[in-house]
């Protein structure tokens, strides 16, 4: 009888031990859920520095999948939603001059940047990158385009920006002019507005070549990219500026500061561009 009441009270003791184990692991496990909720909360509650802002920022058209990735980047970082208008430069030129609005301006080239500097749409810019023509021809080359000279081949069908609004038609023309490439004109079937047209169609094969600008054949499957021997080719820089006109200065030079930056840069690098160091 004795053993038996020892047995009980052995017994009654351990369960009252588990028992007080299993509150306190509850109790335990509830409060570091509770820590773990505020520190969610407080993170976020934490507003980035332009949390709710957001930026109009004009390009032209062949940058749009670097700075897409670009815009996206900046506002994981600091908040500000980044919109984007692209086209070509003159359209760009155009549209600002009417609507005195937008944010930020990134130029295919610095010409187009001086023109905007004196139609007072900015004051300093910051040059990013190099804009590097090349040729363009549909995948597997069909024509057997191997440079400039080939281009202007009786019966190849060309395919350039327009020389008035777009920066590839412009520097095409400084191109050809300087190999003295004079017949080229011969073989144009299309001029285009953009340098993304270009592309498109010498994808479609509708061309046996194009110029285009190095990065513009980035991960686009359907075409390949000649180099142009530097001493035949020229050469541009990737200017970006803040536009006088902005009502958002702090976030828009923020956002230029970030597209100069080392991080901005290896952006630039990512898409294949050469950047200015």
């Amino acid at each position: 009888m004795i053993k038996l009441k020892s047995w009980l009270v052995l017994l009654v003791a351990s369960l009252l031990m588990s028992t007080l184990c299993l509150v306190g692991c509850d109790q335990q496990s509830s409060t570091e859920q509770m820590s773990d909720m505020k520190k969610t909360e407080t993170t976020q509650n934490q507003t980035l520095p332009y949390q709710g802002q957001s930026l109009q920022v004009y390009s032209g058209a062949g940058f749009s999948k670097v700075m897409d990735e670009m815009g996206q980047a900046f506002t994981e970082k600091y908040g500000a939603q980044v919109n984007f208008n692209y086209a070509n430069t003159a359209q760009i030129l155009s549209q600002l001059e009417i609507n005195k609005q937008g944010d930020v301006l990134l130029c295919a080239s610095l010409n187009d940047m001086d023109i905007a500097k004196q139609k007072g749409f900015a004051d300093k810019y910051v040059e990013v990158a190099y804009h590097i023509p090349a040729i363009a021809v549909p995948q597997g080359n069909p024509a057997g385009i191997t440079c400039l000279e080939d281009l202007a081949k009786p019966g190849v069908k060309l395919v350039l920006g327009d020389e008035k609004a777009t920066a590839i038609g412009k520097k095409g023309a400084k191109i050809f002019q300087k190999s003295k490439l004079t017949s080229i004109e011969n073989n144009v079937v299309a001029r285009t507005a953009t340098v993304n047209e270009i592309v498109t169609k010498i994808g479609l094969k509708q061309a046996d070549a194009g110029l285009v600008f190095e990065d513009n054949g980035f991960g686009v499957k359907d075409i390949e990219v000649i180099s142009i021997p530097e001493e035949q080719n020229v050469i541009d820089k990737a200017p970006v500026c803040v536009l006088s006109f902005t009502k958002n200065a702090e976030p828009a030079q923020a956002f230029v500061d970030f597209v100069a930056s080392k991080e901005g840069k290896a952006i630039f690098t990512k898409h294949r561009f050469k950047v200015i160091e």
